[in-house]
């Protein structure tokens, strides 16, 4: 099975979906959401069943955005809230075009947090591969003026990036330059396998570090209990799909 269940009370319900095939990083995600939740969230996490086992490029990513959709239509009706427990965010928008039930990305919410706590936003990330794709996250979630540095680890190989705790050092000392060096107020460290590294590195980093499962959940869990729902989908035509998991298409036929 590609799910993971964390029962701890019977109040907002929260579904987190991989977009990646790797069930390490659903299991770190999950681990980091439970440290977040508050006691009477409920939270489950699945895993894409199909698509890249990491994503790093456009491509990927691309596909990453299907197995979302796919993966939200398979499990969505028992949620009161996503979050799309993957670096880039992917399917983001288009998920939010489909549900409405609050949808959260965990770059968008680390960045939208970060704005909260300083005007200069630092960013950590893994892999100049992805350096395009997170400059594109950021425009998109409206901060990119924000940004006042950033600061990529690069990579040895994929198996180097699902051992995160081997970059904690790395993470750090690159946080505390973009404080230093590009004054930054805030760090925000992006990559869904370094879930729970922004609260190990907490006491070693000279100012607020962030990454995004922890913000995601939160900020599911606030717009659930607001009453909070994405506005319903412009009026037009309905696009007629094929080729897609029942469940995906039906979901688009709602309309």
């Amino acid at each position: 099975r590609s799910t993971a269940t964390s029962r701890q009370g019977l109040g907002v319900k929260i579904l987190l979906v991989n977009g990646n095939r790797t069930r390490s990083v659903t299991d770190t995600v999950l681990a980091e959401a439970r440290q977040a939740a508050l006691p009477d969230t409920e939270l489950t996490a699945v895993t894409a069943t199909f698509g890249a086992d990491i994503v790093f490029g456009h491509a990927e990513d691309a596909i990453a955005g299907h197995a979302v959709l796919d993966s939200l239509a398979r499990h969505y009706s028992n949620f009161d809230a996503a979050v799309l427990a993957i670096s880039f965010d992917s399917g983001l928008l288009a998920a939010r075009d489909l549900l409405a039930m609050p949808v959260l990305g965990i770059t968008e919410s680390a960045l939208l947090t970060a704005c909260t706590l300083g005007q200069r936003v630092g960013v950590v990330s893994v892999g100049r591969i992805s350096d395009a794709l997170y400059a594109e996250v950021f425009a998109r979630s409206g901060v990119a003026a924000r940004i006042a540095g950033r600061r990529t680890i690069d990579l040895a190989s994929t198996g180097e990036y699902l051992s995160p705790a081997g970059f904690d050092a790395r993470v750090a000392a690159a946080a505390n330059d973009l404080a230093a060096a590009d004054r930054a107020d805030v760090v925000v460290i992006c990559g869904a396998a370094l879930a729970g590294i922004a609260r190990r590195l907490r006491d070693a980093v000279a100012v607020p570090v962030l990454d995004g499962v922890a913000c995601a959940v939160r900020h599911a869990e606030a717009r659930v209990r607001a009453g909070e729902r994405n506005p319903p989908r412009a009026p037009g035509p309905v696009a007629r799909i094929e080729g897609v998991s029942p469940q995906l298409a039906a979901l688009f036929a709602r309309g």
